[in-house]
């Protein structure tokens, strides 16, 4: 290995730049990016760009650095290995191919909490890739920037087209992380969450070291001080959910869990906006529709230039990445006391879970070493019916260390605050995709702030004969009848077959994570008690 370190790399890319541009305001990176031809203008003064046959993470093409600090730390068997010699040739070309190009550095924070902080540094040749970060990392005040000095170095370049028999990379594309030195190189690839997720992908890898417990979630505060977390992969909520105008968002989607409380590692919000609308969400649709929020692949109309959220024809995957100041209640420290409340949130499309559900903190871990959702058809080319997707943490792509780690690091949290914990499914209920009715955003948000209020702990429940978790038997407002799945399908023994299905596949998930903890395992599902 060379003794290039992050700080010398950022350097050394600066040096031979044709002109480097550092920390450029929100207005001067627009101004470049419409000069450069990298997008449009929508007709509030966002930014349009598409990102080409990317439309969202390549995780086939991430790797990490297999050497003495990693070899027995990373989950292996969910991470793509680069050899050490691989990535210092795939270094020194990445570093070339940047060379006498004009570069836009900037130098942002990942961590509100001040002792865990990361001090980042994204160089690219794309004004807007720029921006992207800018909106979503945090912005140091421009007097915090002298002698400012990163600890993470993030070379991006859309253009470089790695070789895999030189660089030992599967396609052209690659994202590949030093997690010994603190360096990020990604080519080959225009879609901008790549640079976000390697920030996460890092802190995921360091943070437990320091005893802080890494979470893909979104966290808010109520007006009594109490602080949620929702866990939930893409499609499921988090965003809108926490995004709440009765409660104080410290952050949507990244933060770590510490002695002191919960702190956001972002200064932005990656939302999604296919399909948003201004009456469901109207603090995301605002922010949307914000000067310099970047939306990526989102369809405008030809002669007004505004944005047609319904439109998913070039992906299902649309995206507002916008700073967290453009909306009006949000933390101002993106920091929250420690949590007393829990959200796991799931899209069911199979129609067997209820709506809310009162976890245990076993049946918690259990549920967030799962990390289950479902797709529907028309998501992903070749879904036509639904499909289970276990996603360990909440977030498997970005682990970088075993599943179980970060479960033991949440079980003793979860003990020592004694937060309560949910399940919240925000899927289908009268039948699966297709047959049911997707539960109404409205009843969601009903039965959360029933949830967070405190009103559900004390309520008269039943005990689920499949799953074993408390579910109310009434909540305020919703109609009694959401709350037991199996009454709401014409059919009972289609419900039954459904949710036997469902539970086998919960077991076979879990069988991987099984002998880590059997006490977490016992408070699964069980496909005996289904059957029956």
């Amino acid at each position: 290995m060379t003794d290039v370190t992050c700080q010398s790399l950022a350097a050394d890319i600066a040096g031979k730049a044709s002109a480097i541009h550092y920390n450029d305001a929100a207005p001067v990176l627009l101004e470049a990016a419409i000069a450069r031809n990298q997008g449009q203008l929508s007709a509030d003064g966002a930014f349009v760009a598409d990102t080409g046959k990317f439309t969202g993470r390549s995780p086939s093409d991430k790797f990490i650095v297999r050497d003495e600090v990693t070899e027995n730390l990373v989950w292996w068997d969910n991470t793509k290995a680069l050899s050490p010699e691989h990535f210092e040739i795939l270094l020194a070309d990445f570093t070339a191919s940047l060379a006498g190009a004009e570069l836009f550095s900037q130098q942002l924070l990942a961590g509100a909490e001040l002792k865990h902080q990361l001090n980042v540094e994204v160089l690219t040749p794309s004004a807007w890739h720029a921006l992207f970060i800018r909106n979503l990392l945090i912005r140091p005040a421009r007097a915090g920037l002298d002698g400012f000095a990163p600890n993470v170095t993030i070379l991006h370049n859309p253009d470089f087209k790695a070789d895999p028999a030189r660089h030992g990379t599967r396609t052209d594309t690659v994202i590949a992380l030093d997690l010994a030195r603190n360096i990020v190189l990604i080519g080959g690839t225009a879609y901008a969450g790549e640079i976000k997720k390697s920030v996460f992908s890092l802190f995921n890898f360091h943070a437990p070291s320091d005893g802080v417990l890494p979470m893909h979630c979104s966290a808010n505060t109520g007006k009594g001080g109490d602080t949620a977390l929702f866990f939930g992969l893409s499609g499921t909520g988090k965003t809108t959910l926490s995004t709440d105008p009765e409660r104080v968002l410290i952050g949507d989607d990244e933060h770590g869990w510490s002695d002191e409380g919960v702190f956001n590692l972002e200064g932005g919000c990656y939302a999604k906006t296919i399909n948003l609308s201004q009456k469901a969400e109207p603090e995301i649709y605002a922010a949307a529709k914000t000067f310099a929020t970047v939306l990526e692949n989102v369809a405008l109309d030809s002669v007004t230039r505004e944005p047609d959220f319904a439109d998913g024809s070039k992906t299902e995957n649309t995206r507002a990445a916008y700073p967290l100041y453009v909306l009006d209640n949000v933390s101002r420290t993106g920091t929250g006391p420690t949590p007393t409340n829990v959200v796991l949130l799931t899209a069911d499309a199979f129609g067997v879970l209820p709506p809310i559900a009162r976890l245990s903190p076993e049946q918690a871990i259990y549920h967030f070493l799962s990390g289950y959702t479902a797709k529907v058809a028309g998501t992903e080319r070749g879904v036509v019916d639904p499909e289970a997707t276990f996603s360990a943490c909440f977030g498997a792509p970005f682990m970088s260390l075993h599943p179980t780690v970060y479960g033991r690091m949440l079980k003793k949290r979860i003990r020592e605050s004694l937060a309560e914990c949910w399940l919240i499914n925000t899927g289908w209920t009268g039948g699966p995709y297709g047959v049911g009715s997707r539960i109404s955003i409205k009843d969601t948000r009903l039965l959360l702030n029933a949830a967070l209020s405190g009103e559900l702990v004390n309520v008269p429940s039943r005990v689920d004969p499949v799953f074993g978790f408390q579910v109310p038997l009434a909540v305020n407002g919703v109609d009694s009848r959401l709350l037991t799945p199996r009454e709401s399908w014409e059919d009972k023994d289609a419900y039954d077959r459904q949710s036997a299905k469902l539970v086998g596949l919960f077991e076979a998930n879990f069988e991987k994570f099984a002998a880590a903890d059997a006490q977490i395992a016992e408070a699964g599902p069980r496909l005996a008690v289904a059957a029956e």
